[in-house]
């Protein structure tokens, strides 16, 4: 029998396709930010800059001072531990009720006369407090409860909550089914079986989940210090407004520590429990291996205890006022809240303007996210733990090929481990502040705020797929001799790629939401008009502009799916 000749896949196929568009667009948005048509540089501000880049050599370490630093910071993590533990309640509330398995459990016949969409309507409701972004949260309870630190709690906990609902039904709706299907033909009661079969099987990816949330929660309880919330972003941003630089420094060490501790505490449980990643995208969930998860282990179970008694050792600690949450001032303040921002102020007058604004804000997105995408990919390889080191994928030897070498190969895997780190630890509105040092008002300087701090997160993420690669395709074209240019190219590219993909896509909805928090500083876009209209107290035209930024995120969110579905 003749052999059939194999074909040729064809050019233009839709991860092709999508990939052309992005570059379009990336093009596009470039041209926004009017690089080619104006002065983007301000030169009178590098001598601000260089002050601030000098203080760091000489942090405030008074004790006084100090004190006040641990109190700032230990009221950052009680928001953030709070704040994640609220979200947590939500999330596995919302994910079950959301997610397609749990009514094919419960309501198989509700199924089948209307397919999709139950659980469809119910994520549709979900996108709008996840669209947005905790600050605008913080803004709105500020004018309810003023600065109780409910605000900084619930600003945290309704958004994140929406988040974690949205990725645990897709978790739980990709965890295998068949046996939650045998003991429903069984007989089994659908709750029972549920409860039984899935989240036991979903429990290792759920668990991580909840780590990278809580390491997210660290960074969103920075940013709501800006408005008054208190914490280590609260003194951030008072010593940036007085230009004490010393202090600031002090305060961006603290939060350096902070964030470091959290993440080595991170990777060590999930190391001991099995789970390979914080997000695991374009993945197997049901999949996911559970060596490693030794329930009488003495490390977990003290671990365990400590985690259970953080909880309420926070929520003391910064003691908020839940009773303001049935009080009939808050149902009031409330009422008159909506009385006056409804009806939205919507004209055909205003328009033009809020388009205008729109496309700055969507371009800002997208030059974020590259930047974030191609310097986390860069940087990601060299912080990789088994990539550069001795005894990695590209230097085989166990002890490296000299003492020199060794060295030096150390310190850059230090080097840009620290660089993840202080990028996703100063949170985007610095950022912003910094940039606005040299740059003029416009989008670009939110941008390259946006794009740093999720540079961090991206670089940090990626590194961890590299490092959790399987082993024997890689073993078995070293065995061959192949050159290590070649183990990479052929070898750990076609299994990272696709998974570098799938987290840029994911920050890239983040990075949309994020627009409005770096725009309230002046770095353009919706944001911008959003400040001066909180400014302003124009209730009407708010509402207006949180539901573009709304549409928006949605807008991202439904490309960002179809494009991950055509390159998974």
């Amino acid at each position: 029998m003749k052999p059939q000749p194999l074909s040729r896949p064809p050019i233009l196929n839709p991860p092709t396709a999508w990939g052309l568009v992005f570059i379009g667009a990336i093009a596009l948005s470039l041209y926004q930010t009017g690089i080619w048509r104006q002065d983007i540089l301000n030169p009178g501000g590098f001598s601000l800059l260089g002050r601030f880049l000098q203080a760091s050599l000489q942090p405030e370490l008074s004790l006084e001072f100090l004190q006040l630093t641990l109190e700032a910071t230990l009221t950052t993590l009680a928001y953030a531990v709070c704040g994640t533990f609220l979200s947590v309640v939500l999330g596995i509330i919302g994910g079950i009720f959301t997610s397609e398995v749990w009514w094919l459990a419960v309501s198989p016949g509700a199924i089948e006369r209307h397919p999709s969409k139950i659980w469809v309507s119910l994520r549709g409701l979900l996108a709008v407090p996840r669209a947005i972004h905790e600050m605008l949260w913080g803004l709105f309870f500020v004018n309810i409860w003023g600065l109780d630190p409910l605000v900084a709690i619930l600003a945290i906990a309704l958004p994140f909550g929406a988040v974690v609902a949205k990725v645990f039904a897709e978790i739980l709706d990709e965890t295998p089914r068949q046996p939650l299907i045998t003991l429903l033909n069984s007989g089994v009661a659908p709750l029972t079986v549920f409860l039984y079969t899935l989240i036991p099987q979903a429990f290792l990816n759920l668990l991580s989940y909840t780590f990278y949330r809580f390491e997210c929660s660290i960074r969103s309880a920075a940013v709501l210090g800006i408005i008054g919330a208190g914490g280590l972003g609260y003194e951030i941003f008072l010593s940036l407004q007085s230009l004490r630089y010393q202090q600031l420094w002090t305060f961006f060490y603290a939060l350096f520590i902070l964030n470091g501790i959290v993440d080595l505490s991170s990777a060590w449980l999930r190391d001991r429990l099995g789970c390979s990643s914080r997000l695991d995208l374009n993945a197997d969930h049901g999949s996911t291996s559970q060596r490693g998860f030794y329930p009488r282990d003495p490390l977990i179970t003290l671990a365990g205890i400590g985690g259970v008694l953080l909880i309420p050792f926070c929520f003391w600690y910064v003691h908020p006022d839940f009773t303001q949450l049935w009080s009939p001032r808050t149902g009031k303040l409330l009422v008159d809240a909506i009385t006056v921002s409804f009806p939205p102020d919507i004209s055909w007058e205003q328009l033009p303007e809020l388009v205008r604004l729109s496309t700055q804000t969507l371009s800002m997105s997208i030059l974020a996210i590259a930047l974030a995408g191609m310097g986390g990919i860069l940087l990601s390889f060299p912080a990789t733990r088994n990539f550069f080191l001795p005894g990695g994928l590209l230097n085989p030897s166990r002890h490296g090929r000299g003492r020199g070498e060794k060295i030096w190969v150390w310190i850059t895997f230090l080097l840009t481990r620290a660089i993840l780190l202080v990028c996703r630890a100063i949170p985007a509105p610095i950022w912003a502040l910094v940039a606005l040092f040299i740059l003029f008002p416009g989008i670009l300087p939110g941008a390259i705020a946006l794009g740093l701090h999720n540079l961090g997160i991206l670089g940090r993420l990626m590194a961890e797929v590299t490092e959790n690669l399987p082993q024997p395709p890689l073993q078995a074209l070293k065995a061959q001799g192949t050159p290590a240019a070649l183990v990479f190219l052929y070898g750990v590219l076609p299994m990272t790629l696709p998974r570098f993909l799938a987290y840029i896509l994911y920050r890239w909805e983040v990075c949309m939401r994020e627009t409005v928090i770096v725009g309230l500083v002046g770095a353009g876009g919706l944001g911008r008009l959003l400040s001066e209209q909180l400014s302003s107290f124009d209730a009407p035209g708010i509402v207006t502009t949180i539901a573009c930024l709304i549409m928006l995120t949605i807008l991202v969110d439904w490309v960002s799916g179809i494009s991950r579905r055509a390159w998974r």
